[in-house]
């Protein structure tokens, strides 16, 4: 134990007390933590942080559903609606690949006729004819991606619909127990 106005700096590390003139402690200086002391905490911390984060997440989460929503009824009609948006847009660009390879057919018969008749196919032609297929193969990406965004937009949907339902029975919980308590 020292008394004196300043810690010897071999000591300082291990904590201490300030006291006033009286010698009661005003203020107490925690000791130096160690290095795995300081990982632990530091670990501790982002946990504590992501799970503070997590829960503002499904906060908001649970505040955006019940603003938009008042049924799981109208959860399962916006996906509909969601879902019939994006099915139209497959079927129309489904609907464009097959006018594009029609026309892809009708140059290429061109060009056979062109060629059966001892003529050349000019480069116009064939140029029309990749400048096509490439449109078809941009066209089938984009079949590929609005079909994956049916499927995101089905599991999104589907968990709106499971909180929904947990939110439900936590009101009615809470509800049994208020009726309960009076």
């Amino acid at each position: 134990m020292v008394v004196d106005y300043q810690v010897p700096p071999e000591y300082a590390a291990k904590g201490y007390e300030v006291l006033n003139e009286e010698g009661i402690v005003i203020k107490v200086v925690p000791r130096e933590l160690t290095k795995e002391e300081l990982e632990q905490q530091s670990i501790r911390e982002m946990q504590a942080a992501a799970a503070a984060a997590e829960e503002e997440r499904l906060k908001k989460w649970d505040e955006s559903l019940l603003l938009r929503y008042s049924t799981i009824e109208d959860i399962e009609a916006a996906q509909e609606r969601a879902l019939r948006d994006l099915r139209i847009r497959v079927s129309i660009l489904k609907s464009n690949t097959r006018s594009l390879k029609q026309q892809v057919e009708n140059y290429q018969s061109v060009a056979a006729d062109i060629e059966r008749s001892g003529g050349t196919v000019d480069v116009a032609r064939l140029t029309t004819i990749e400048d096509l297929q490439s449109e078809i193969a941009a066209t089938e990406r984009s079949i590929v991606d609005r079909k994956r965004e049916i499927q995101l937009v089905q599991e999104s949907f589907e968990k709106d619909i499971g909180r929904f339902h947990m939110l439900l029975e936590v009101v009615e919980l809470r509800r049994t127990l208020l009726v309960r308590d009076k």
